[in-house]
């Protein structure tokens, strides 16, 4: 199972790595989904950095590109925006909170 950390370093920078299966690596921004924020991750607002991140959080998770693109905006609302200056969260964790967003997302297509 992967676990995705996030803090700051001395300089106030956002840092984001990943765990699991014995590896510790940083989260790639995944600019070639979309160009939020090429200078890195944020959280705890609703910018372009948080942003960035729930793109990579959702499309690491899940592995798949086009939910993170359709649903980003979405966790970063959710989640992203409200997250504190170190935080913790597992893949399952994600996967939980995307399947409630795609949930959503589909009942306001029925209902349309």
């Amino acid at each position: 199972m992967m676990i995705y950390h996030g803090s700051r370093d001395a300089n106030h920078d956002a840092k984001v790595f990943v765990t699991g299966d014995g590896d510790r690596r940083r989260l790639p921004l995944r600019l070639d989904l979309d160009n939020h924020s090429p200078t890195g991750f944020e959280w705890g607002y609703g910018g372009s950095g948080p942003a960035q991140l729930a793109l990579a959080l959702i499309a690491h998770a899940t592995g798949d590109d086009d939910l993170a693109v359709k649903l980003h905006q979405q966790f970063k609302w959710k989640v992203v925006s409200s997250l504190p200056a170190a935080w913790c969260m597992t893949e399952t964790m994600i996967k939980n909170v995307v399947a409630e967003l795609w949930a959503q997302d589909d009942d306001a297509r029925i209902s349309n």
